[in-house]
């Protein structure tokens, strides 16, 4: 679980703060910009978030005694980019590829009807699960239905050993009692705001933001 020196940092403005707005007689300019700013801001800049990834991997190794014996588990759709990363950074300190894969748990939500569906995306292990420590990796933790979901559709692929959670946010409003092992930052949202994990090689740029509806 994540430590409060995890939170959000006393700098980034509150959810509902209404910075960056121009009073009535800024310019029409100034006022797009700064509703803008406030739409989007700035969380983790790309060194930040290379060094959060960093850290999460040092506490995985921590916590896995054979790395051997590590499977990584991204959870569409970000959260599988995530687990490419960080099996990169792992395998710079193990000195050895680390095995990773997908697990698409859309089927085994119990809110589709409130959030809809997405194009289903796959599941691709790296082979058995048997026996191995497991790592579910996601972007955001938010109410907690997805990794209920991704726990029971692992039943259907094997009896790993142990399985951890390791996300890049947590942003709270927890409907389940479930709770990450890893947590790379704590960030309170409003129910409206959205969490975006932007990676170079996807997006073109490398960060986390906070959107504001």
């Amino acid at each position: 679980m994540a430590s409060p020196s995890d939170a959000l940092p006393a700098d980034v403005p509150p959810a509902d703060a209404d910075s960056g707005r121009t009073g009535p007689g800024g310019s029409g300019a100034a006022a797009a910009a700064g509703d803008a700013a406030v739409a989007r801001l700035e969380l983790l800049s790309a060194e930040d978030l290379g060094r959060t990834c960093d850290r999460l991997a040092s506490q995985v190794l921590e916590r896995v005694a054979d790395s051997q014996q590590l499977v990584l588990l991204g959870i569409p759709t970000r959260g599988v980019d995530l687990a490419r990363v960080l099996a990169a950074r792992l395998a710079a300190i193990c000195g050895h590829p680390i095995a990773h894969g997908s697990l698409d748990p859309t089927f085994h939500r119990d809110d589709l009807e409130r959030i809809g569906t997405r194009l289903v995306e796959a599941t691709q292990l790296p082979g058995s699960l048997d026996g191995r420590q497991v790592v579910l990796v996601d972007d955001v933790i938010f109410t907690g239905r997805t990794v209920r979901a991704a726990l029971e559709a692992l039943q259907a692929w094997g009896r790993p050993r142990r399985v951890l959670l390791l996300v890049m946010v947590d942003r709270g409003h927890r409907e389940l009692p479930i709770q990450p092992d890893f947590c790379g930052r704590v960030v309170p949202t409003a129910r409206q705001e959205s969490i975006e994990l932007c990676l170079q090689a996807i997006d073109g740029e490398e960060g986390i933001y906070l959107r504001r509806a």
